[in-house]
């Protein structure tokens, strides 16, 4: 790793240089240095990091599986830890950003909840940083993926947008004017939870009827397991395909089937996107963003989603034909997003502490310098000769 990282500095220094990010990440993501850094995208299967230039581009990327949530949060920082030290191997590293599936503070230093790992109010900034003597950011993986679709995919040049990102549940992140909007306390963008159906599915997080439990990778294959475990008709060849093993039944089948054009596959997937399109009206509503990025997993399914999705939001639309509409995209960096877009925050805490260390560094010299000229006070004057 670059040697700026010896004269790193921890405390208060610290906290004050990430809290002035938040508000000026539009002019700075255009001075950051252009330096790699790495991105870690940490989600309920996998961990995977991977070194990104300052055009976004991904120089070397490595994966490993999550830990089991019952491990510790030094059993997670350890993989971390490992992957960064890898790559640095063979890569000049800078900083490090995290994008995490849970809630993160306003000041992106702690976890306050993730679903698939056991950090309940976890200072993984501080414990990361510490372990790897540069700079650490922390955010969400939403706003990760949000920030990279932004800076270098399907939202480029949008002042507006909204990210959900359907997977097992529904994630999301709101930017506007160039800045990710964390809320007060950073937790902003769970539209997933939402509640859109008064007294229906139960939800993990403890509530009934919320959007993601009707548009998301869970809700699809929930449907075709009823349907199959029901030996409906209409499932028979999904059957056929999973051999009698309900519990085989995955999204990424219920797609493919769907692209050969067996019905009952394009029907869920259609029921999917209606209730995407349901949601998107309401955050139009609420938001009136110029463009919605759909990413995730489940949007792998394209059209065959996103077609259903863009005519219910036509038709739920408030004012609907006498307002402009936002568009409705796929992303475009795919699984890769949540890893680019922290890479490239990290970046801008890079600039400020490649800066601050070099003053430290002056300074330092400058007072070794003083010193020596303290201990020999006869050094640095000219000598008179006769």
């Amino acid at each position: 790793m670059s040697t700026y990282r010896d004269f790193a500095h921890r405390g208060s220094a610290r906290a004050t240089v990430l809290r002035t990010v938040g508000t000026r990440e539009r002019r700075s993501h255009l001075t950051a240095p252009r330096v790699p850094t790495v991105g870690i995208d940490i989600g309920g299967t996998k961990v995977m990091a991977g070194v990104v230039d300052a055009d976004g581009v991904i120089l070397e990327k490595i994966r490993t599986e999550t830990p089991d949530k019952s491990k510790s949060p030094k059993v997670v920082e350890d993989v971390i830890c490992e992957l960064v030290l890898d790559l640095s191997d063979r890569h000049d590293v800078h900083a490090v950003g995290i994008g995490a599936a849970g809630w993160v503070d306003a000041d992106r230093s702690t976890v306050l909840f993730a679903p698939h790992l056991a950090w309940r109010n976890e200072p993984l900034r501080d414990a990361l940083s510490a372990r790897l003597a540069v700079p650490v950011l922390v955010d969400n993986d939403a706003n990760t993926a949000a920030w990279a679709e932004w800076r270098f995919g399907a939202g480029r040049g949008e002042d507006h947008l909204v990210m959900i990102t359907l997977g097992t549940g529904i994630g999301g992140a709101i930017l506007e004017d160039g800045q990710v909007k964390r809320g007060k306390y950073g937790v902003a963008g769970e539209f997933g939870h939402m509640q859109v159906v008064p007294a229906g599915h139960r939800c993990p997080c403890g509530n009934r009827g919320c959007w993601e439990q009707y548009s998301s990778g869970n809700a699809l294959v929930r449907e075709a397991r009823e349907l199959a475990a029901a030996d409906s008709p209409v499932a028979h060849v999904l059957i056929e395909r999973v051999g009698g093993a309900v519990g085989d039944i995955t999204g990424p089948l219920i797609t493919e089937l769907a692209r050969e054009g067996d019905a009952m596959c394009v029907e869920l997937l259609e029921d999917i996107g209606r209730w995407l399109g349901v949601g998107i009206a309401n955050l139009a509503a609420a938001l009136d963003p110029s463009c919605f990025v759909i990413g995730g997993g489940v949007s792998a399914a394209d059209d065959l989603l996103i077609g259903p999705a863009r005519d219910a939001f036509r038709r739920q639309l408030t004012g609907r034909g006498y307002r402009p509409e936002a568009r409705i995209v796929k992303a475009q960096l795919g699984p890769e997003a949540g890893m680019v877009g922290a890479a490239d925050l990290a970046r801008l805490v890079a600039r400020r502490f490649r800066r601050a260390n070099r003053r430290r560094v002056e300074r330092y010299e400058r007072y070794e310098r003083y010193a020596q000229a303290l201990r020999n006070p006869g050094a640095g004057r000219p000598s008179r000769e006769t």
